[in-house]
């Protein structure tokens, strides 16, 4: 009997005590959600310039990646150096894009504006025309290394434009961050591609 009355007591213990530390580790669990959620809300933060700036920078990398594979397609009549830098652009930028699509989509943003006519769009961010476009892709290996250089410093200085434009209004902290990078290494690109036209 007095067995029986340990054990029963025991067990009520045991029980007591598990109910304790569960309640403690569900108290727990939630003040971590809670506060992962905070932290995964306030990363999220953004504002119409952020929506801007990833719309519009989606379209611009994928044009200079295009004009890049163009490039590269041409094989080793290009200038050395100017394939080697078409490579490390479209290197960059691929992962860029991919980062800006997955911001838009946790903002539940479309992907592209939806009001921006190709017209538009164009004028907006700096790209280069159909016809520019075209230019490159009939032009000879040797003529195509400089007229890609030409073509890509009037790109990349629209897109240290767009990006100056993020920093001084952006609000979402990975976006503005990109942003920076963005203005330091295609600023230091069009430096080192006007050294190039220079040496041609």
């Amino acid at each position: 009997m007095q067995t029986t009355t340990t054990r029963a007591l025991a067990a009520a213990a045991a029980l007591t005590i598990g109910l304790t530390i569960g309640g403690c580790s569900t108290s727990n669990t939630s003040s971590s959600d809670g506060s992962s959620s905070q932290s995964s809300s306030s990363s999220a933060s953004h504002n119409d310039q952020d929506v801007m700036f990833t719309q519009q920078m989606l379209p611009h990398h994928q044009q200079a990646i295009a004009m890049s594979d163009m490039l590269i397609a041409k094989g080793s009549g290009v200038q050395a150096d100017v394939g080697t830098l078409a490579k490390q652009i479209k290197a960059e930028q691929d992962p860029e894009n991919t980062r800006m699509t997955g911001w838009l989509t946790a903002w539940n943003e479309p992907t592209e504006m939806p009001s921006m006519s190709g017209m538009v769009r164009s004028s907006m961010s700096g790209m280069m025309s159909d016809s520019a476009i075209q230019d490159l892709q009939k032009a000879s290996p040797q003529d195509a290394g400089k007229l890609y250089l030409e073509q890509m410093i009037e790109h990349h200085t629209s897109a240290v434009d767009m990006a100056k434009t993020e920093v001084d209004k952006g609000k979402n902290a990975d976006a503005v961050g990109l942003a920076k990078s963005i203005v330091k290494s295609q600023t230091e690109q069009i430096a080192q591609m006007k050294d190039m036209l220079a040496s041609m």
